[in-house]
């Protein structure tokens, strides 16, 4: 029995689906820059639109011939930086940006090899606290971690990292004051959507689960 409201009945009755082979199945999702450190003690910086959280542990995917997931099989510290939406335009100069040289011909048409990433998208590094890569300072939330499994993943043309968050780093301005909880509504992360960037819309509603509860429902 479908207990959905009138209008999201009358909404579903008119959909009509076909079948797709879509290219990319980025079906929006959160854009993270990962510094990782390099064999020769510098830093690589790069735009991740692979991330998602359990628990304490950030879960990423990486291309396996790029030089994050080159530095994190054998230096695990890594830092995963979260843009706002307005920085859009420094991680899409990192997009066509590698660390590794040469270019690995499995990267995209276009891609070229840039060791200065930090300055090459206008953006700047910061110590960390417990780990030696650098966080991005522009970035609202940054989350200092370790690298605990990496593996490939079933294609054999990706890396799949599970890194445990070690310490995180917020803007006073996303943060509930008096409190260790991120503030949705003054928080809003870049996403990724089919190859275009996002920011969040207006607040649809809460979880049940909620710490942060606004207003009454």
């Amino acid at each position: 029995m479908n207990t959905a409201p009138p209008e999201i009945r009358a909404q579903e009755a008119t959909v009509s689906h076909i079948e797709i082979t879509p290219s990319i199945l980025y079906f929006g999702t959160p854009v993270v820059l990962l510094s990782t450190e390099n064999q020769d003690g510098s830093f690589n910086l790069a735009p991740i639109s692979s991330a998602w959280a359990l628990g304490q542990t950030v879960v990423i995917g990486l291309g396996r011939d790029g030089q994050t997931a080159h530095n994190l099989g054998s230096r695990p510290d890594l830092v995963i930086s979260l843009p706002a939406p307005a920085q859009w335009p420094a991680v899409e100069r990192l997009a066509p940006l590698t660390g590794r040289s040469p270019v690995p011909s499995t990267k995209p048409k276009g891609c070229r090899y840039e060791p200065a990433k930090f300055a090459a998208a206008g953006l700047t590094s910061e110590p960390s606290h417990l780990v030696r890569p650098p966080r991005v300072a522009e970035c609202p939330i940054q989350l200092e971690a370790r690298a605990e499994r990496v593996r490939p993943d079933t294609s054999g043309g990706f890396v799949i990292v599970e890194a445990v968050v070690r310490k995180v780093h917020a803007d006073s301005r996303v943060v509930v004051p008096g409190t260790d909880h991120i503030d949705p509504a003054a928080w809003s992360p870049l996403i990724y959507n089919f190859r275009h960037y996002f920011g969040l819309g207006p607040e649809l509603g809460h979880s049940y689960r909620t710490q942060t509860p606004r207003g009454s429902d």
